[in-house]
């Protein structure tokens, strides 16, 4: 028989497992149910519109939509590399006390809040893209991903050097033996093994990417229009909804934040079901 300790860990892990599905449902049927009433009236199609004037009766929210993928997009794109050189430092050419002080580093950055990274954004960012770009106010889509970008690398490169250091030694060990040097070790070696520790490193800091507000809310610009190049303003769900929330309860704006909660929740649940999906097709790859 199982000592009772270890059987009340497994029950106490079954709770938290149970408890944490069910609030991911009860948030999903909140935001089902309160957006039910734009559904039933029939009107959802006006929402998946380009102009939101409440004055004028507009409320379509697909520039905020667009915004949101492309800020999130480019910030994990820009994000990704430097998150596996850094980990790759970490775990893989810089063990030891050097490598420990880099952890530390990056844990360091994730206690930062991030009204921090926008007003420090907004001081040295935002002044040198408006150089670059020598027009407009240097609060754009450019701007917004970069530090994003910074915002959700440590997610990465914590999740990441955990999946390196799994490699079991004996790998690291034939790899040696044979002469492999730290750079082959990581691609042929590390990088397959770990790729599922990757994936779920990229899953969450692509969660935190489309769903931070300040970010956006402080340098995207805020335009009410889907950005065509980097230089241009947008806005997310996340800071649309954060600016609507004063609104009043029974008007249609305020209604609509509950539909943007609803949209947000479905990329999140795409990013997970696309990242999985590759892991999941790594694997097979590998058989």
């Amino acid at each position: 028989m199982k000592p009772f300790i270890e059987k009340c860990a497994e029950k106490g892990f079954l709770f938290s497992a149970i408890l944490s599905a069910s609030i991911t449902i009860l948030i999903l049927s909140f935001m089902i149910f309160f957006s039910f009433p734009i559904f039933k009236g029939g009107d959802i199609a006006a929402f998946f519109t380009l102009g939101w004037n409440p004055y004028e009766g507009k409320f379509g929210i697909l520039p905020m939509m667009a915004g949101t993928g492309i800020i999130a997009s480019l910030a994990l794109f820009i994000a990704t590399p430097f998150g596996i050189g850094c980990s790759a430092l970490i775990s893989v050419f810089s063990k030891g006390s050097s490598g420990r002080f880099l952890r530390k580093v990056v844990e360091f950055m994730t206690g930062i809040p991030t009204v921090i990274y926008g007003f420090v954004a907004i001081f040295l960012l935002v002044p040198f893209i408006r150089e670059i770009f020598e027009k407009g106010t240097g609060m754009c889509v450019l701007s917004a991903s970069i530090m994003l970008a910074l915002l959700i690398l440590p997610t990465i490169v914590l999740f990441l050097s955990d999946a390196f250091n799994s490699v079991p030694r004996s790998y690291i060990d034939a790899a040696d033996s044979l002469g492999a040097t730290p750079a082959q070790k990581l691609v042929y070696v590390i990088i397959p093994y770990a790729w599922k520790g990757i994936i779920s490193g990229l899953v969450l800091a692509a969660g935190r990417a489309v769903g931070d507000t300040l970010i956006a809310l402080m340098i995207a610009g805020n335009a009410l229009q889907i950005p065509t190049g980097l230089d241009d303003a947008a806005r997310t769900l996340t800071s649309h909804i954060a600016l609507i929330i004063a609104s009043d309860y029974e008007s249609p704006e305020f209604k609509s934040i509950f539909l943007c909660g609803l949209i947000l929740f479905t990329f999140t649940t795409l990013i997970v079901l696309i990242m999985r999906s590759l892991g999941y097709f790594k694997i097979l790859g590998k058989r």
